[in-house]
């Protein structure tokens, strides 16, 4: 099956949930016309802002259905499958494209350590074993591997995957990514998108097809203005829109190192954000990540309001 090029904003989707931990189906919707209206091209749901590790398999299905029925089509829907092993993402598979989404995300294999042959291995199963389009998840901080630029290429040149989620922070190979995909006679189709939000002018500069910023759930404005000026080529303004963008990120650095991890801090962040937003009704985040103090709440806040959000 074949999926039209990603470009644009596709903001990976936090999970909103209740007091006491199950999904919120109705704020999960109102955050969903949020970033609609901000006029973002497609949703990945199930990634690292989605808190896609701490879901159960039942969240994660209920996550994809209640997306995938309210969109309706208007903008491409995409899932993470995200496990250690082949077999145990080609269940996700399984469960969240019969839950209607439009393609799937997929990191390599982890816990056990892989070697480049064997990701190859991987990638080619779980497209073998896909009814929707393969896209890479370059996710090394969490995985613990970081998936070679040139094995991603033949992937790509194989018709294994249809594009790549760079989350690696490391720009050089990401320019070796966009290089090759531009170069390869043999590579057509292949959206390459960004997933760190402080380099999206930079990343659109060097060629990217689109971003995946975890802070677009609080700003899906800002992320598409961005994109779009990088587009016309109004870089100046592009540059003040992306320092904004920074600045509003400082949030993820409010939760205490001493109590908390970087993951509670700025998952914490941005569920506050969207609260404080009225966008969803509760910003409890999965165990066992640690909650934001009032105080820590108060500052996501300020960060809000110094960026004209609240």
């Amino acid at each position: 099956m074949t999926l039209t090029p990603l470009t644009g904003v596709i903001p990976p989707v936090c999970t909103p949930l209740t007091p006491d931990r199950e999904v919120d189906v109705p704020s999960l919707l109102r955050l969903v016309d949020h970033l609609l209206a901000g006029g973002v091209s497609g949703l990945f749901v199930l990634g690292s802002t989605s808190e896609a590790a701490y879901l159960p398999d039942r969240q994660r299905r209920l996550v994809v259905e209640s997306v995938a029925a309210h969109v309706s089509g208007q903008v491409p829907v995409l899932a993470g499958a995200i496990d250690m092993t082949t077999a145990r993402v080609l269940d996700h598979v399984a469960s969240v494209t019969a839950a209607g989404a439009d393609a799937v995300v997929v990191t390599a294999p982890f816990y056990a350590r892989t070697h480049p042959a064997e990701i190859a291995r991987h990638y080619r199963a779980v497209a073998a074993g896909s009814p929707v389009p393969v896209i890479a998840y370059d996710l090394p901080v969490a995985v613990h591997t970081k998936l070679p630029a040139d094995v991603v290429l033949q992937l790509a040149a194989d018709g294994v995957l249809a594009g790549l989620k760079d989350s690696s922070g490391d720009l050089a190979a990401f320019r070796q990514v966009l290089t090759g995909a531009r170069d390869h006679q043999g590579i057509t189709g292949f959206s390459v998108l960004t997933g760190s939000e402080l380099i999206v002018d930079a990343a659109l500069a060097l060629g990217a097809d689109g971003t995946v910023p975890g802070l677009g759930n609080v700003d899906p404005h800002g992320y598409v203005r961005l994109d779009r000026l990088c587009r016309s080529g109004d870089w100046d303004e592009a540059r003040a829109e992306q320092d904004r963008l920074c600045a509003l990120f400082g949030m993820v650095t409010v939760g205490d190192p001493a109590r908390m991890g970087p993951g509670s801090s700025a998952i914490g962040a941005f569920k506050a954000a969207l609260h404080l937003r009225g966008v969803i009704d509760c910003p409890a985040t999965a165990e066992p990540q640690v909650p934001l103090s009032p105080d820590e709440v108060a500052r996501v806040g300020k960060y809000l309001a110094a960026a004209g959000l609240l």
